[in-house]
This record gives structure tokens, C-alpha cells and sequence, in this order.
């Protein structure tokens, strides 16, 4: 197979997975990453179409595929192939395939690997509100709650539209840094 006819493939499969034909573009995707084993894009593809599908222990071994080599820790250090040609993630995708897996992770109960995964991904991507959200998430579920409440009220802060919360953007930060402080 060409990479022009990979291409064109993998396009069809995610297409149909955005049309909510997933068990089709499961079906497409897991013959892709059949054909091409080494290819970021389509095992996160392929993670992606499990996901959707409720198959968590099914995407795991694709997301982490898909972020292999990207150094030490679950896929989770710098280094990704992002630019680098076919198969390769971009910034974006690698951002969405660590947040897929880091979420995969705390719905199975792997509490510690999901929190140690999205700790990496938001230094690596501290813009990305979705990342710092599900950080909270399992920074809850590993019994952090005042560190998770902060993440949580540093991105409200630095995030709402709401003009009440926008009023009070001051005292929230101020608040996020010690939750117990008095006057």
C-alpha cells in the first residue's frame, strides 16, 4: 500500500467515525494499524475509535502505541515525531492522545498512571484547558482534592466568559493558591 492510499484510507475511516459509523471505522482502523504497526497517527486514530465505542482496555494498547518513543513514563516525555512525515502526530493529536489515554487510564481505575501521564502532558501543553481539567480529575481521584479544586479554580480564573466569575477573577486566583486563607 502507498502512503497515498494510507492516507486516503485513514481519511474514509475517521470520516466515517465522525458520521457515527464507528463500528465501521473501528473495523477500517484496526486493519490500518494491521498494515502499518508503526504508525502513530492511525494507532491514535484507531485508540480513538475504541474510545468512542466504550472499549477503554481495547484503546490503551493504541493510544500508548501512538505515543511510543516520546520518551520515559507511559509515551509521556518530549521528543514526539510531530512534523515528521506520515504516521508521525501532530501537536494537536499528540495533545489528544495523551489526553485519551490519561482519561482511559482514570476510567480504569489507574489512577497513579493517569495522573502521572497528564501532569507530563499539561508541562508539555499548559495552554490545553482539556488536559488541566482531567489532571483535576485524577488528581482527585488519587485523594489530592485541594491541589485538584486549585487547578480546577486557576483555569475558571483564567478561563470563564461568565461576567460574575470575571468580576471575581482576582479573589479566585488569590483563593486558588490557599484555599484556607482568611482575612
Amino acid at each position: 500500500m502507498t502512503t497515498d492510499e494510507r492516507d486516503r484510507q485513514l481519511a474514509e475511516a475517521v470520516a466515517l467515525r465522525e458520521r457515527g459509523e464507528r463500528e465501521e471505522a473501528r473495523g477500517r482502523l484496526l486493519a490500518l494499524a494491521g498494515r502499518w504497526p508503526e504508525d502513530r497517527e492511525i494507532a491514535y486514530q484507531t485508540a480513538w475509535a475504541h474510545d468512542v465505542l466504550g472499549l477503554e482496555a481495547e484503546a490503551v494498547p493504541f493510544y500508548e502505541r501512538a505515543l511510543a518513543g516520546d520518551g520515559p513514563g507511559n509515551g509521556a516525555g518530549p521528543g514526539a515525531l510531530s512534523g515528521a512525515g506520515p504516521g508521525a502526530l501532530s501537536d494537536e493529536d499528540r495533545a489528544g492522545a495523551m489526553l485519551g489515554l490519561g482519561s482511559t487510564y482514570r476510567v480504569l481505575g489507574r489512577y497513579e498512571d493517569a495522573e502521572r501521564l497528564l501532569r507530563r502532558a499539561v508541562e508539555l501543553f499548559p495552554d490545553h484547558g482539556g488536559l488541566r481539567t482531567f489532571l483535576a480529575m485524577a488528581l482527585h481521584n488519587t485523594g489530592r482534592h485541594e491541589e485538584s479544586i486549585r487547578l480546577l479554580l486557576e483555569l475558571l480564573a483564567a478561563t470563564s466568559d461568565d461576567p460574575t466569575v470575571a468580576e471575581l477573577r482576582p479573589a479566585i486566583a488569590f483563593y486558588a493558591k490557599d484555599l484556607s486563607a482568611t482575612a
